[in-house]
């Protein structure tokens, strides 16, 4: 492993520019004008995959966006070892705010910024870069490896599940390995046993048959908007309790021991409302702050717009409005269930002064992988020889939708091994990623791989 080690070591500054070069690729999945940038990006992972060592590669079309696969299955009698990641990246707006141009990546005290650096292009490079000294120094990987890449994860993954059912003998493996999470803490190896599910809704409001002049019809008209307000108004009271009927029927409360776990993690609210720069937290009331990110459902307002949004005066009263909502799940909801309570409630609560749609937008299941497992000890012990520190365990608030499908259709467990931070500012402007957790990434990658073929 010393030479393994050495070699990342050595050649970390040639890795960076590499690393460049993928971020520059502008692989927004949400947008229509970035479909050539999404095939470019593909193309650039295939040619990387040959590059490091991998005869079989390909990349797989789908209703949408390309997955890119490669597979090396050299290593008779040792186990395989599905990697997931994604090249897709979330679109930049508002673009104004970005110190640096987002597709030019910037190196600022120690992070590299720019679009992609940690969600989700650092941390699958990461991987990447390990398997390559194993190529170079050894000539070979010290295990069975398959690498899955898809190009729609930030749109929830819509073709990825029926790609996963129809090749499951193609991705059988003995554990999926997903770099897509956080540390608890700069310089802290982690294990993430939880993500949360999601269930993403639109409401669209609608009034009059048209815009209108708020001095001439406003009075007489049901404003869109204000009724949209007062109607997102209700989804929550003020202890931050949703109000959906049936909402709370299936949540899955933490365990004692979870719950003991939370506690020794030595949380600080003051700490963290230090960074977010606010004067007090909130959320549901009779809960910590870490139960209420990990293991406790949300209900959240992401956008809302309607009317006229630019500069100046313009006194209209809308025609239409509408409300981006997510709420994020946990052990045992049913995002689909979810949805329809959700859709329920918001046209019991529509006034017959306007007319409102509801339309389910995607979501995704909660999962909470054991962590008693022998895969995951595996990975713990390679994150200890990396970092040269124990490893915690936590559950994390965002999701990755297709997690569970991994688990449910290969039957292997999952192992959640990210080395992002909270505070790298994925999908907002100045998305970054340390330097240093780039390279502890890639050493951890390379422990995880030795460990593996070892002891699985």
């Amino acid at each position: 492993m010393e030479k393994i080690i050495s070699y990342l070591e050595n050649n970390f500054d040639n890795s960076v520019k590499e690393f460049f070069e993928y971020l520059r690729i502008p692989s927004i999945s949400t947008l229509d004008e970035s479909k050539d940038d999404i095939r470019l990006c593909a193309s650039y992972l295939q040619e990387k995959f040959k590059s490091i060592g991998f005869k079989h590669t390909e990349i797989i079309e789908t209703e949408g966006h390309p997955i890119v696969y490669a597979e090396s299955m050299e290593a008779p009698g040792k186990p395989t070892v599905l990697i997931y990641g994604h090249y897709d990246v979330q679109p930049v707006d508002p673009v104004e705010l970005w110190d640096s141009p987002p597709f030019e990546p910037e190196i600022r005290n120690g992070k590299i910024y720019a679009r992609g650096a940690n969600d989700n292009k650092g941390q699958n490079f990461a991987h990447i870069k390990s398997l390559e000294a194993w190529n170079k120094i050894e000539g070979k990987f010290p295990l069975n490896i398959k690498l899955l890449i898809e190009g729609e994860e930030e749109i929830g993954s819509p073709n990825l599940e029926k790609f996963l059912h129809t090749n499951r003998e193609k991705l059988a493996c003995d554990a999926v390995l997903i770099s897509d999470t956080s540390m608890y803490a700069d310089g802290v190896p982690t294990i993430n046993y939880g993500l949360r599910g999601l269930a993403y809704m639109e409401i669209e409001v609608t009034g009059p048959n048209r815009d209108l002049h708020s001095g001439s019809f406003g009075g007489a008209v049901a404003n869109p908007v204000n009724e949209l307000a007062r109607m997102i108004s209700k989804l929550q009271d003020e202890r931050g309790r949703i109000q959906i009927p049936g909402f709370y029927d299936d949540v899955l409360p933490v365990t004692p021991a979870e719950k003991e776990n939370m506690t020794s993690l030595d949380f600080s609210d003051e700490e963290y409302k230090k960074e977010l720069d606010v004067k007090e937290l909130f959320g549901e009331a009779g809960f910590t702050t870490l139960e209420r990110l990990w293991a406790r459902p949300t209900l959240d307002c992401n956008g809302i717009f309607g009317g006229f949004t630019g500069k100046g005066a313009k006194t209209v009263l809308p025609s239409k409005a509408t409300a981006k909502i997510s709420m994020r799940l946990v052990p045992n909801q049913d995002p689909k269930k979810i949805a329809q309570l959700f859709t329920d409630y918001v046209n019991k609560i529509a006034p017959d002064r306007v007319k409102v749609k509801v339309t389910d937008l995607h979501g995704g299941s909660p999962v909470v992988i054991p962590i008693e497992s022998k895969a995951i000890g595996i990975a713990s012990a390679a994150l200890e020889k990396a970092f040269g520190k124990k490893v915690v365990y936590t559950r994390e608030g965002g999701s990755i939708p297709i997690v569970v499908e991994f688990v449910r259709t290969l039957n292997a467990p999952a192992i959640l091994m990210g080395f992002g931070l909270e505070t790298d500012d994925i999908h907002s402007p100045n998305e970054h990623f340390r330097i240093n957790n780039l390279k502890m990434g890639m050493f951890s990658s390379a422990y995880f791989f030795d460990e593996f073929a070892r002891n699985f």
